[in-house]
């Protein structure tokens, strides 16, 4: 009897384990069915996602180029492939041992590489840019745990420093900074592309997937320059020298091509290699001061007046007037550079040939009828900012361009009439390099205002090339007669200096060289000018019989020189400038 209740529970105990272990396959089955039939579409998509990767593809930069004087078209930026080598220090099995290998291969201390390596807490460190190709093989050949390359392009200077703070650079981010990078960055970036594809367990994408969708990047656009190499070269050597013999904060010279607006040289000195501009620690090196730098300019304003008066009929070219020495505005004395020097009987000619600041303010007061008026302000403010386009920008292809500045000429209140007294004559209002050279150029070529440019060509794609034809702005800026009569009075002036001893102002007879110094007062943040500094300013051109190529040059705050700042360091620059075109740049001479 035991023994049949025992057999009966024990054949229980089977049913119930039999049971149990029915139940939970079913519950299993439903489970996999419900998994890999109701939920199929469900979970396939959610794995794929796990290995779908979106990858941007960052197409090729244009490159940049300048041209010879036979227009051959020479590079001045491209694109090197080069690679940046980097490290997951969670895989990288010995930290020591790798940095000990690698140390020699990329030029870099082993403990430091070491120390990188060694912080778990980072995925991903960069250990060093822009490796060469050998060393990028040599890496990969110690197949090291946790170590790779990456390929990318960066840009390289076949011409070294040569228009570097025209050119600007590009970032690690791949964006242009500064110059032409960054004016026309998305002309030369192109446009980025990207991948989409899926992946292995690695994160490597799978060839001839149909999940692989793409979009092709286009590459950036190609620029060639209007500058001209040789005289780039030439023109950056004579800054250089001209700094480093005035201990100069900066010098800029700017030579622009008179009948059309194109920049043929543009340089500043000091600069910087664009190549290593991780290294530079003065951002002031960045800027090309030629377009970024606007300052109150001197004298050399007084062409600007003088046509002004002369288009508005209130002066002509053999205008006389009874200088006083001395003008009393709005309580304050305005003179000349020597205190009495201008009395008496002076004509336009004296007022450009003598710097005369009085007879600038005599100019202005014709303006408005005899004295300093709202019509008088109104008609000057009118030249500068309306036809000579001052306090506005060029639009030049070029990163942080000023507007520089010029004071409005409606009455606000006590002083405005010796502002615009002081602005006749190059202070109390401020401009760029090519704010100046592009107002010359309008005064003298026959009254057209061109709009300076540095490009002369793009190209989008291969044999698909657009060349930049000159930009009229502004037309009538002066009549062709008042532009005659200024070419007549500063060829005057510049024959004039020849006589009074500077022996470098002799051009011979077959060119029209004519130009006008500047000694401008820098202003201090607290009001009124310094006493111990000034800045040296020069505009002119060269040509035949008409003005082929427009110079300006700004010596800021020269030191080693006596006499004034404008014909000690502004004036031979501009000489030398001038012999360097008439000499090697094909300027015509006048036919007759």
């Amino acid at each position: 009897m035991q023994q049949d209740s025992y057999e009966h529970n024990a054949v229980n105990r089977v049913r119930f384990w039999y049971a149990l272990l029915t139940i939970v396959f079913g519950v299993f089955a439903i489970r996999l069915f419900y998994l890999q039939i109701v939920r199929f579409n469900h979970y396939t998509q959610a794995a794929r996602s796990d290995q779908v990767h979106e990858y941007e593809v960052v197409p090729e930069r244009g490159a940049v180029y300048a041209q010879t004087s036979d227009g051959d078209a020479v590079p001045l930026v491209v694109n090197q492939r080069l690679y940046t080598l980097y490290a997951d220090p969670m895989v990288v099995k010995s930290p020591p041992e790798t940095a000990s290998k690698l140390a020699p291969l990329i030029g870099k201390d082993a403990r430091a590489l070491e120390e990188l390596l060694a912080n778990k807490k980072r995925r991903y460190v960069v250990l060093a840019k822009r490796l060469t190709k050998q060393q990028h093989t040599a890496v990969l050949e110690l197949k090291l745990p946790g170590v790779g390359t990456q390929e990318r392009n960066y840009r390289t200077y076949p011409q070294g420093t040569m228009a570097a703070q025209l050119l600007g650079f590009v970032d690690e981010e791949g964006k242009g900074r500064y110059g032409l990078e960054q004016a026309m960055n998305a002309t030369l970036a192109g446009t980025n592309g990207w991948l989409k594809a899926v992946t292995d367990i690695n994160g490597v994408p799978l060839a001839a997937n149909d999940n692989n969708l793409s979009k092709k990047p286009v590459p950036g656009s190609s620029v060639t320059l209007t500058l001209d190499l040789g005289m780039q070269a030439q023109l950056e050597g004579i800054v250089k020298r001209t700094q480093e013999k005035f201990r100069s904060k900066t010098v800029s010279a700017v030579v622009l091509e008179t009948q059309t607006g194109a920049v043929k040289a543009m340089a500043n000195y000091p600069t910087y290699d664009p190549a290593k501009f991780q290294e530079v620690e003065d951002g002031a090196l960045f800027q090309n001061s030629a377009v970024t730098n606007a300052i109150e300019p001197g004298s050399i304003t007084k062409i600007l007046t003088t046509a002004a008066a002369l288009d508005k009929g209130v002066v002509t070219p053999n205008s006389t007037y009874n200088d006083p020495g001395k003008w009393v505005i709005d309580g304050a004395k305005v003179l000349n550079v020597a205190e009495g020097k201008g009395s008496g009987p002076q004509n336009i000619r004296n007022i450009l040939d003598y710097s005369l600041n009085t007879g600038a303010t005599w100019e202005l007061m014709q303006l408005g009828g005899g004295s300093i008026n709202q019509t008088a302000r109104s008609a000057l403010y009118d030249y500068f900012v309306g036809h000579y386009r001052m306090s506005k920008k060029t639009g030049i292809e070029q990163g942080y361009e000023s507007t520089g500045y010029v004071p409005e000429a409606n009455d606000n209140g006590a002083g405005i009439n010796l502002t615009y007294a002081n602005m006749s004559f190059g202070q109390a209002y401020n401009a760029t390099a090519i704010q100046m050279a592009s107002a010359l150029s309008a005064i003298v070529n026959g009254g057209t205002y061109y709009r300076p440019t540095l490009v002369a060509s793009i190209e989008k794609n291969v044999g698909q090339t657009t060349l930049q034809k000159p930009e009229v702005v502004k037309s009538n800026v002066v009549s062709e007669q008042v532009s005659k009569d200024m070419v007549g009075l500063l060829d005057y002036v510049t024959a004039s200096h020849l006589k009074a001893g500077f022996k470098y102002m002799d051009f011979g007879t077959q060119y029209s060289v004519g130009g006008k110094t500047g000694t401008a007062e820098i202003s201090k943040t607290d009001g009124g000018y310094r006493t111990d500094v000034y800045n040296g300013t020069f505009m002119g051109y060269v040509g035949g019989d008409t003005p082929q190529y427009t110079i300006v040059v700004y010596n800021i705050e020269p030191r080693n020189y006596s006499g004034y700042a404008g014909a000690q360091t502004g004036q031979p620059v501009f000489a030398e400038i001038a012999h360097m075109l008439i000499d090697n740049y094909n300027v015509t001479p006048k036919s007759r």
